[in-house]
């Protein structure tokens, strides 16, 4: 599963990051979300590869992003 964050429509309302901290956090550069780098894909801030244990939380993160910005797929 892969997950992509349109950060520059992010409100950084904390929500994923409270939800799936071990996925995404709050960017210390401008304070949206981003993967963090563990996750990430070719060290991009921006996208990551899911490990299964944390699927639930990612998902669950998503669905409650209130402007949608965290995409999903696989």
């Amino acid at each position: 599963m892969k997950v992509r964050i349109d950060r520059d429509d992010c409100t950084a309302c904390a929500l994923c990051w409270e939800a799936c901290p071990d996925f995404f956090e709050e960017s210390g550069d401008d304070g949206f979300s981003q993967v963090v780098e563990e996750h990430r894909i070719e060290g991009n801030v921006s996208e990551g590869e899911v490990p299964d244990d944390l699927k639930g939380c990612v998902k669950e993160a998503a669905d409650g992003c209130p402007v949608e910005i965290i995409h999903v797929e696989g």
